[in-house]
């Protein structure tokens, strides 16, 4: 597995923007030696001149880096309403893409008549070379592990796939080792990782439609008490999943950046299934 380290982790709460320059984060990963980064319109996206981003991929290069996945506008991670529009013009998506070296992007569902959209996007996208990928995670498609399968059945197309994510599915109720795994095995083209503890007096609420509204805080990742990560790796090791594992949890309010990267590092690597950067 490759270690991949989101700037989701120097995002700003509005996740609209870093709370450190981007060209920090870069260095920042490189010294840590993170394979890649994870790319978010915060960064640059859709709104992004194409001419910047290519600089921005000379720069993840120039440290030794690439982009493990592109999420190309605001309204994806947000997963509102506006979320799937993307899809009904995934031209400048697949754009951003390639002008970071990218060839994986995050996409979003909300409603079944997404679903024929989404199978017309991948079309467009396998032209260009490029998969999309939708985050397991509340309030979309992909909430339940059954429903996320018949969905991808439904778009029936081998360059759209699943981005693993225990915490979401934790929030659901959903199983999320060896035996979640072994049935979105043949669909997994990411993996994030994040941490939360579900606890009825904290003031976050978050709507999920299976269970309906839940309250929990966010902890970091090596903390105990959410999501238990032996066996995410167990069930990871047992599929031979080689990909990238990204962190993707949001430390604005947590720690600062170079303590999130370093410690979620630490612990990621205690599992000892990551490759060596090709750095060290």
């Amino acid at each position: 597995m490759k270690l991949s380290l989101s700037v989701r982790i120097a995002e700003a709460p509005c996740k609209t923007k870093l709370n450190i320059p981007f060209g920090d984060f870069v260095q920042l990963a490189a010294e840590l030696g993170y394979h890649a980064i994870c790319m978010r319109a915060s960064a640059g996206g859709v709104q992004t001149p194409l001419e910047e981003l290519r600089r921005m991929r000379e720069q993840v290069e120039s440290a030794g880096l690439c982009v493990s996945m592109v999420t190309a506008d605001f309204d994806v991670p947000l997963n509102n309403d506006a979320g799937p529009n993307s899809l009904r013009n995934i031209g400048p998506t697949l754009d951003v893409a390639e002008a970071l070296g990218c060839d994986l992007v995050r996409v979003c569902l909300k409603t079944d008549d997404d679903i024929p959209v989404a199978r017309e996007a991948a079309d467009y996208a396998a032209q260009r070379g490029i998969r999309l990928a939708h985050q397991c995670h509340t309030t979309t498609l992909f909430e339940t592990i059954d429903r996320s399968l018949e969905v991808l059945e439904e778009i029936g197309r081998p360059n759209f796939g699943l981005i693993y994510e225990p915490a979401n599915l934790m929030l659901c109720d959903q199983p999320y080792g060896i035996e979640a795994l072994q049935r979105f095995k043949p669909y997994l083209m990411n993996v994030y990782v994040q941490n939360l503890v579900i606890d009825p007096d904290a003031p976050v609420e978050w709507e999920t439609w299976c269970r309906g509204t839940l309250h929990f805080r966010l902890i970091p990742i090596w903390e105990q008490g959410g999501v238990d990560f032996e066996q995410v790796f167990d069930g990871l090791k047992a599929i031979d999943y080689d990909g990238y594992v990204t962190v993707h949890q949001a430390f604005a309010e947590l720690m600062g950046p170079r303590e999130a990267a370093t410690e979620s590092a630490r612990f990621l690597r205690s599992f000892g299934c990551f490759e060596e950067p090709a750095s060290a």
